[in-house]
């Protein structure tokens, strides 16, 4: 046996290595709370799922060039050579681009992929892409695509708000009370994007409740606080945390808790934003009792707790989750206008963060400097999507739509070309996305296993796993640097994506703009160069690369452990003004009542989530939520050990309150079927009490895998945007709201069917039917 280490996004691993291959990955020894994620990635680096050989789908080499054959999801696949897959692909590149013109292609390719700094799918693609001529992109991000486009407009850029969160060990020895809309789910924090050296956030929260630190977890799931925490629990219905804020920003008006002079000086529009909490504007005031209506929570359990939140210093932590509803905008105002209404921004352990628990390393750890990274170069192409919003495009070509005040045009894609990530995990409504990817006249994915997304792929390109290509991890907001080397070889004809693109870009005459001449070890000597430099800069001295790679893991100090945010803003707010157009924080903006959105006015506003506003709920009575599960990170290598131990009869496991189960004849361990207008899919019943009632839970990641004998092709596995619509937050931000949905559920008594996405699709030579 053999020991190495290695980097992913849930933390540093020990690989076992046995007759050349992966037999084990154990969490580093070093890491207080090590992930048991590493479980899955011996079984599915070694899995029947695994992608051997470059394949086509057959329908499109039985077409004429633009008008490919077949269904794609459910054609069959002809493994063919490198040489012959490059060059057709290399041949339909130029078509497209010349009868086309490269804003024909688009390569969105969202998705976490490797940890690695020089492997990293996305980058690799579109520094490809770049030096041909360019694609379309896509912008923002699905996790907290509202924030980032709301936050600048209110506050600041959301990115460096989240970079300069408090830190929990200020909040364990500042805090009195934190209120946390949406939790902060201890499964979100064993990932951090690009890795994380030590999974610090167990320890600090568990540090925070030791010192007296009280917690609410205001969700419908029990477990997004930490047992340790002994938060109380308030179970309010999903959607309605708006309606919850602006019952507690009444109870504080209305009795004179609130911090007037801390408005006046910090902040614009408050009074704006009062005519319509007291109803002055419209006719409703937003106090307790109404917001007891919206959701379900008792109106004197909100006068309570909006008490004591004025009462004691309170640190306002607000869950990314919550934006990707319905108007997911509004859940983010609303925090902001509620800690600017206490009065404790900038103080230590007081205001608010949105995004604790989104990952790791929010508000536990910061990069000192910047590590070196593989260059993208300039995409010629400036046309992009808004990230949610890719079946929208393909099925409406030269339609228009709003994003963040302006009018845009959906582009003519022609060409699809996905690397590292899954859009039949992560997109919403995944009945329109299928038929969305039916569009394109070209699909390419690169892949290490046949998921749902290489299954709707016309080439199939297969690709090494992190563990057989050498890199080094580092992630985006932690302080260690780990190496990667290269611990086996990739199986079959797998290949890393430099080598894949190298050779593509010389059939296309652009290698020499690709590889600049480099190696894959030439480009990772000249990052930790890069790394080492900015390192040096910061007073870090670096091993070289040979000591670097042959070594441990390096941790660098940590930039700034009693972090506060915004505490310079408040000392003064004239020296330290903000970003936005009065340098205040802007509880009514000028800026987006501007844009007349009826969906996003000019402050913080309650929508009832549509599905509700829709009359849906008596068909439909259960509220589905969905969130990031504990044995994998999003959907990747859900065919491993660890994940695929945690099923029930082969489902992704649904968590249902005992009174819903029993009102349905079902019991713990029976397979069910939740279903709606929109889609149907099977899943493992996990009754508990853990679920709010009226709610089930059912985890993301499930690899898709649709019956298409069934009704809306349901899906056989629990994958839950099969569920989900395809709207957006609101037309300001664009995101994702498919945390907005009403399912029925019940026990399902027909056969089961097996569960077939583990397995490779089928496979015919040439000319076979």
């Amino acid at each position: 046996m053999v020991k190495n280490l290695t980097s992913s996004h849930w933390g540093p691993g020990i690989v076992s290595v046995n007759d050349g291959r992966i037999v084990d990955v154990a969490a580093h020894p070093d890491d207080p709370s090590g992930s048991a994620i590493n479980g899955n990635i011996a079984g599915s680096l070694n899995g029947r799922a695994r992608i051997l050989r470059p394949a086509i789908r057959k329908g499109w080499l039985e077409g004429d060039p633009g008008t490919p054959r077949g269904e794609r999801g459910r054609d069959v696949f002809v493994e063919v050579s490198w040489d012959e897959a490059l060059d057709r692909l290399a041949v339909e590149i130029e078509r497209v681009r010349n009868v086309y013109g490269n804003e024909a292609i688009f390569a969105g390719s969202y998705g976490w992929a490797s940890a690695g700094r020089f492997h990293h799918a996305q980058s690799q693609l579109k520094r490809f892409l770049n030096t041909v001529g360019g694609f379309v992109r896509s912008e923002g991000n699905y996790s907290y695509q509202a924030a980032l486009v709301l936050m600048p407009h209110i506050v600041m850029n959301y990115r460096e708000q989240v970079a300069q969160a408090t830190r929990w060990p200020v909040i364990a020895q500042h805090a009195d009370l934190v209120v946390m809309f949406g939790g902060v789910a201890p499964r979100n924090m064993q990932v951090s994007d690009g890795g994380l050296s030590r999974h610090r956030g167990y320890d600090n929260l568990r540090a925070c409740a030791n010192a007296g630190v009280r917690f609410v977890n205001l969700s419908p799931l029990r477990s997004d606080g930490m047992p340790e925490l002994n938060a109380e629990w308030l179970s309010p219905q999903p959607g309605s945390d708006t309606a919850v804020m602006m019952g507690l920003a009444h109870t504080l008006l209305a009795e004179g808790l609130h911090d007037r002079a801390f408005l006046d000086r910090y902040t614009v529009g408050f009074d704006r934003f009062a005519a319509y909490l007291t109803g002055e504007t419209d006719g409703t005031p937003k106090n307790a009792d109404w917001a007891e209506q919206k959701s379900g929570i008792a109106a004197n359990r909100i006068r309570d707790l909006a008490r004591r939140m004025a009462g004691g210093r309170t640190m306002i932590a607000t869950a990314a989750g919550l934006q990707r509803a319905d108007y997911g905008e509004q859940p983010l105002w609303m925090t902001v206008t509620l800690a600017a209404m206490l009065g404790q921004i900038g103080l230590p352990g007081g205001g608010y963060t949105v995004g604790y628990g989104v990952n790791g390393n929010i508000g536990n750890m910061e990069r000192l400097f910047a590590w070196g990274s593989f260059p993208q170069g300039r995409n010629p192409v400036d046309d992009f999507i808004p990230v949610a919003m890719t079946s929208e495009m393909l099925l409406n070509p030269g339609g228009g739509y709003r994003f963040d005040g302006s009018e845009r045009i959906f582009p003519d894609i022609r060409m699809v070309w996905w690397a590292g990530g899954n859009p039949f995990h992560h997109h919403q409504d995944l009945n329109r996305l299928r038929a969305a990817f039916q569009k394109p006249e070209t699909i390419i994915v690169n892949e290490m296993n046949w998921t749902a997304t290489a299954r709707h792929a016309d080439i199939v390109l297969p690709v090494a796993a992190p563990q057989e290509r050498l890199d080094f991890g580092g992630g985006k907001s932690d302080n260690g640097l780990i190496p990667m080397p290269a611990l086996v070889p990739p199986p079959g004809e797998a290949r890393s994506e430099y080598e894949t693109f190298a050779e593509l870009a010389a059939r296309l005459g652009t290698r020499a703009a690709f590889t600049e001449g480099k190696s894959t070890e030439d480009w990772l000597r000249a990052m930790w160069a890069v790394t080492r430099r900015n390192g040096a800069d910061t007073g870090v001295e670096l091993p070289d690369w040979d000591a670097f790679i042959s070594g441990d893991l390096i941790q660098v100090p940590d930039p700034s452990p009693e972090q506060v945010f915004l505490a310079d803003f408040r000392a003064d707010p004239d020296a330290n003004p903000l970003p936005t157009p009065s340098g205040r924080i802007e509880i009514y903006s000028e800026t987006i009542a501007g844009f007349g959105l009826d969906d996003c006015p000019g402050h913080a506003t309650w929508r009832a989530p549509r599905d509700v506003a829709d009359g849906l709920a008596d068909a439909y009575p259960l509220y589905l939520i969905s969130g990031q599960p504990g044995t994998r990170l999003h959907s990747q290598l859900d065919n491993g050990a660890y994940s695929r131990s945690m099923k029930i009869e082969g489902r992704e496991p649904v968590l249902v309150h005992p009174d819903d189960a029993a009102a349905r004849d079902i019991v713990d361990g029976d397979v069910v079927e939740l279903f709606n207008a929109r889609g149907r899919c099977l899943a493992g019943a996990r009754v508990t009490d853990d679920v709010a009632k009226g709610c089930v839970f059912l985890w993301t990641g499930a690899w898709y895998d649709p019956d298409f004998d069934a009704e809306h092709h349901r899906d056989r596995h629990g994958n839950p945007n099969v569920l989900t619509h395809d709207l957006r937050t609101s037309s300001l931000a664009q995101g994702p709201a498919a945390h907005s949905a009403l399912v029925q559920m019940r026990r399902f008594d027909e056969p089961v069917p097996e569960v077939t996405v583990f397995d490779p699709p089928t496979f015919v030579a040439k000319g076979d039917r």
